[in-house]
């Protein structure tokens, strides 16, 4: 566990004394709200509850869950809950002192179940949230902050409404807007004359000062009993602590297997809606910090801090807001404030009551209302000037008016729902195909005589090629099927290059297996290239491909872990449906190959003696890279890729020949080393004339020797422009 540096400590305990001022009276008035359910007699209960869990929290929580500034206290989610689950069971007839058990049980499966969450993992889904999403909680959190204080601002009576005080004057107090009024003033002034002391405790100095100050004029101020301008007294004592431990397990011999299981589902509902609550504020306090809490940890962190408090009989709570808020403007730094709030808590209750008695309830609420108004988001109002921000700024007031009108869970599902629209209409709005090209714009790296790429020119429209990108999902699925469809009909081969895509869902899955059975029908096929091995999800394409049964066994599918492989495999179709793949059963004589067609016989006959002939076997290598030689290879028979050798194993293919084609004509040429492999990609049988020997008959056939030299030249152009071509298909 990380030790905090000392010179954070006057901070941390300036912090943990305005949060402990400020949560300690409503953990009371929570305890107080469940207990009294069971008769007043049990209110003393009530407020025990809510010190003790004021202190363990703060103890526990914050030494163990690690987000810095965070205050853990008794909150209102938790009173609800519990206050319902304790009407419930005196309507079902349930003993006192069996109900006092059950709050304790409660408690304790409810920290069980929140360390069960931290485990698991399930803190980690709130990294998921949105801004938009924490910018309408941060504001709405703010706003509903402002609206509960405003009454105890304006000193009208317990259960008074927001609406209701602003539009009945008659309910307001003088004294207490005074006491607000000189609060609001100190903590918005204080800043600017001293950072000493932080703002808050120096505006709730002057709002009791205020307060004793305006008692010279309404002496009735002074007196403590049924004051509404005041805290009160807080109630419980030494021996009261003693007697509420023993009174919380009595009767554990008649709690049954059957009382756990029904406390199952209220300790459910209370794990997760203290859960939330709790990284609701630290993802709002990361906001404001620019910090990042460990949400797992948190949840553990809490969870152990609630099963103390169960323990001691304390009420369960979560990450407050508004104590964290005014924890954070006092000048707290660390997790420590929270172990000082905790600390103060129980120092107060024992020692400081008297005193704490006559904070003035207005004081309170002023800074709750200044650290509110302070929350709003006042920045997101720039997204109303863009028109692509609009939608943003309305998931905002969308989180807003639900968290005012419903609840902040309620507004958090409503926000990440419209940060999910926003998200799929970001994704669909964006063009799901990257590039476009035909068979006869973009070829395979397969080298062809000329004759076979004037073929591929002329027929090579009957393929069309896709480079595909972003997310294949049921947002998308329509745009693509819409951009592929009037190629279906027209093309015979439709090939979709994958290595961009970063997701597929069954949606799309099921729309490429429509389209591949539409190309079965007319003969065609649905060829696809580069399927990633590792999606950022983690997902195997290939083999999800399988799974799904987009490519079975002689199906109109293609499968190709390279997009050339895929091109070559179309051309060779296109070819041999244009008849024009010659037969390959016996080798080509010298004369039948394109440099040397046309000649005499006899000089042929004689430069055929120059040539050395050489068979392949498939896979063995003819020439490595960095090989020094001199030969140009002519291939009589088979095919022939040239590769390049990658640092991590892998090789990239450069091209291919076949039949009638040459290839090492750079060696030829300018006699340097090999600059990649050559390998025999089926049983191959090669003409082989090395420069020396050439230029040895060169000089005795000076026109046949630069005539080979002007073929060779003719057919590295056209391969030349081919590739200018493809450049271009690229770039359009």
């Amino acid at each position: 566990m990380k030790i905090e540096k000392p010179g954070n400590l006057a901070g941390d305990f300036w912090g943990g004394l305005a949060a402990m001022l400020v949560a300690l009276p409503s953990a009371i008035a929570f305890g107080v709200t469940i207990y009294a359910s069971l008769g007043g007699s049990f209110a003393a209960y009530g407020a025990l509850a809510g010190i003790l869990g004021t202190t363990a929290l703060g103890l526990v929580a914050s030494l163990a869950g690690g987000t810095k500034r965070l205050i853990t206290a008794p909150c209102a989610p938790a009173a609800a809950v519990l206050s319902a689950f304790v009407i419930q069971q005196v309507a079902l007839g349930t003993p006192d002192t069996t109900v006092l058990l059950l709050l304790v049980v409660l408690a304790l499966m409810t920290g069980v179940l929140q360390m069960v969450f931290g485990f698991v993992g399930l803190g980690g889904l709130i990294k998921y949230m949105p801004y938009p999403v924490v910018s309408g909680y941060l504001s709405g959190v703010g706003l509903i902050i402002i609206g509960s204080q405003v009454p105890k601002f304006a000193g009208a009576p317990t259960g008074a409404t927001f609406w209701q005080t602003l539009t009945t004057p008659a309910l307001w107090l003088w004294q207490s807007m005074v006491i607000g009024i000189v609060t609001i003033a100190v903590m918005v002034l204080a800043p600017r004359v001293t950072k000493a002391v932080p703002a808050a405790i120096l505006a709730l100095l002057a709002g009791t000062a205020s307060y004793f100050g305006l008692s010279l004029i309404d002496p009735a101020m002074l007196v403590l009993d049924k004051n509404p301008l005041v805290i009160g007294a807080l109630g419980g004592s030494g021996g009261g602590f003693t007697e509420g431990m023993a009174a919380r397990w009595q009767g554990l011999q008649g709690l049954g297997l059957g009382d756990l299981r029904n406390l199952l589902v209220p300790a459910l509902t209370l794990a997760v809606l203290l859960s939330i609550d709790t990284l609701k504020t630290c993802v709002v306090l990361d906001a404001l910090t620019r910090s990042r809490h460990d949400s797992n940890r948190e949840l553990i962190g809490q969870g152990l801090g609630n099963l103390t408090t169960g323990l001691i009989g304390g009420m369960p709570g979560a990450g407050q807001m508004g104590a964290t808020m005014v924890n954070m403007s006092s000048g707290a730094v660390s997790r420590m404030s929270g172990v000082i709030e905790g600390v103060l808590a129980l120092i107060a209750f024992l020692l400081l009551g008297g005193l704490i008695a006559w904070v003035p309830v207005a004081a309170l609420a002023a800074i709750l209302i200044v650290v509110g108004i302070r929350m709003i988001d006042r920045h997101s109002l720039q997204f109303l000037k863009f028109r692509h921000t609009l939608f943003d700024f309305a998931v905002i007031l969308a989180v807003v008016a639900v968290a005012l009108t419903v609840g902040l869970i309620p507004a958090s599902g409503t926000g990440i729902v419209l940060a999910i629209v926003l998200f799929v209409r970001e994704q669909t709005r964006g063009s799901i195909v990257r590039s476009k090209a035909y068979g006869n714009q973009s070829f395979s790296k397969q080298t062809r005589l000329r004759e076979d790429m004037e073929i591929l020119e002329q027929k090579g429209d009957q393929a069309v090629i896709f480079e595909l990108q972003g997310s294949l999902f049921f947002g998308t699925t329509s745009q693509l099927y819409t951009t592929l469809e009037p190629e279906i009909k027209t093309r015979k081969y439709v090939l979709l290059d994958m290595r961009r895509v970063q997701t597929i869902d069954v949606t799309a899955a099921h729309m490429l297996e429509q389209i591949r059975d539409m190309m079965a029908e007319k003969g065609g096929f649905l060829v696809f290239a580069h399927l990633p091995h590792s999606l950022p999800s983690g997902l195997d394409m290939k083999q999800y491909f399988d799974q799904m049964g987009l490519a079975p066994y002689k199906s109109a599918a293609r499968l190709f872990d390279e997009l050339d492989a895929a091109k070559e495999w179309v051309e060779n179709r296109i070819l041999k449906e244009a008849a024009l793949e010659r037969a390959e059963e016996k080798p080509l004589d010298l004369g039948d190959v394109g440099l040397f067609k046309g000649r005499k016989a006899s000089t042929l006959a004689e430069l055929e003696l120059r040539f050395d002939k050489r068979s392949i076997k498939a896979g063995e290598k003819i020439f490595a890279r960095g090989d020094v030689g001199d030969e140009l290879f002519l291939i009589r028979r088979g095919s022939v890729r040239i590769v390049l050798p990658l640092n991590n194993g892998k090789v990239h293919h450069i091209g291919s020949f076949g039949r009638g084609d040459f290839f090492g004509e750079m060696t030829f040429l300018d006699g340097d080393a090999r600059s990649a492999d050559a390998i025999a990609f089926t049983n191959v049988e090669l003409f082989v004339l090395s420069r020396k020997t050439f230029d040895a008959f060169a000089e005795e056939h000076k026109k046949v020797a630069l005539n080979l030299m002007e073929g060779l030249a003719s057919v590295l152009a056209s391969r030349l422009r081919y590739t200018n071509v493809e450049l271009q298909a690229l770039q359009s």
